[in-house]
């Protein structure tokens, strides 16, 4: 029987026919990346009559659209990368939260559309997660949370839309590359870009992907799992991966990661590591950092590793990195000692594994 709950304000609308019990085990067992979802998502609604409304949880389902909607001519959309994780006691976490509320907000704002105040936003995800519990897998695999808003004004006018719709839909996950914690390999993009000064490379929104994926698909032809765009400007300077920041290690302990000024998306990891690193006593420094350097300090030895990192794939090392003229390793290829540490450290208090000095993990209460 269909039943309806009011949680925090949120309508809860429960699937009439939710997937059994054998057949979500099945799909938990071997979830992939992105392939399955549970059964429910959130929808809310936004109109400047009205504002935010109409909040609720109900049965994933294709949501309906018209040929018009802004959305489709005009591309702003948004989206957030987050994880549930189910800890050894059945505890349910999640990571910085009010992080993804913050960054979506500020995505929102750079491409016009009205922020979802922090409060909705992480009540949405809390809800969300209750009436998908079942669906968190254990031990290192997580429910990876997908909130995103679309114009859906009905509208051929090139002005912020008057409609909007924010959802959430949830999948399982494992590993994001297929060789797990093996050392991913990358190719340098010298040609396309992925953002400029004054655009939206700051911002989450679908168009900076859609931009990146003729450079991916180049990597994919040349077998590397990712691709790394220079800046726009020079074709110099490394600013980040298709759709994760990136540290470079020195032999001396160091680390250095391009800086954050409007082309680079602000990533939670990233931000999480900076302070995991300060907090060992390594020093950081957000630079500028050239393919040129990188290649020689490769060379020289100077730099013993590099990692990417992301929602998605956490931290992962990088072995190979491939370009126009050649290749070449990063140290010995594989990945190193302080991204393992660092990985371990991270995945630990995500889990509830190991203590959170930070506070950085939510705990969602049943």
């Amino acid at each position: 029987m269909n039943t309806t709950t009011d949680m925090a304000d949120i309508r809860i609308d429960f699937h009439t026919s939710p997937v059994s019990d054998e057949d979500r085990a099945l799909a938990l067992a071997t979830p992939g990346f992105g392939k399955v979802f549970t059964d429910h998502m959130v929808l809310a609604r936004w109109t400047t009559e009205k504002g935010w409304h109409d909040a609720k949880v109900t049965a994933r389902q294709p949501l309906s659209i018209d040929p018009a909607s802004a959305v489709l001519h005009y591309a702003q959309e948004i989206f957030e990368g987050m994880k549930a994780y189910k800890t050894a006691d059945g505890r349910i976490l999640l990571f910085r939260p009010e992080e993804n509320a913050r960054r979506f907000a500020e995505s929102a704002t750079r491409m016009a559309m009205p922020p979802v105040p922090e409060e909705l936003f992480i009540k949405a995800v809390e809800t969300l997660v209750r009436v998908d519990k079942a669906w968190i897998p254990s031990g290192d695999a997580s429910l990876y949370l997908r909130p995103f808003m679309f114009a859906n004004e009905a509208f051929l006018g090139v002005r912020p839309a008057h409609d909007y719709i924010f959802c959430i839909i949830a999948s399982p996950v494992g590993s994001y590359f297929k060789g797990g914690s093996k050392a991913v390999s990358v190719w340098v993009e010298t040609h396309y870009t992925r953002a400029a000064n004054g655009g939206t490379g700051a911002a989450k929104c679908g168009g900076n992907y859609a931009a990146s994926l003729v450079a991916q698909s180049e990597a994919a032809k040349q077998g590397c799992d990712q691709v790394v765009f220079l800046d726009a400007a020079e074709h110099r300077w490394i600013e980040e991966l298709g759709g994760m920041n990136v540290f470079f290690v020195m032999n001396d302990g160091s680390m250095v990661t391009p800086p954050l000024g409007g082309t680079i998306l602000p990533g939670i990891t990233r931000k999480s590591v900076i302070a995991m690193a300060k907090e060992k006593g390594l020093r950081v420094e957000e630079k500028r950092y050239s393919f040129e350097e990188l290649q020689q300090d490769a060379a020289s030895g100077r730099l013993s590793e590099a990692f990417a990192c992301g929602t998605a794939a956490v931290l992962a090392g990088i072995g190979l990195i491939k370009h126009p003229e050649g290749e070449f390793s990063i140290g010995d290829g594989q990945t190193g000692a302080l991204t393992t540490e660092l990985r371990t450290a991270l995945v630990g208090m995500q889990q509830g594994a190991t203590n959170d000095p930070h506070g950085w993990t939510h705990a969602v209460e049943a």
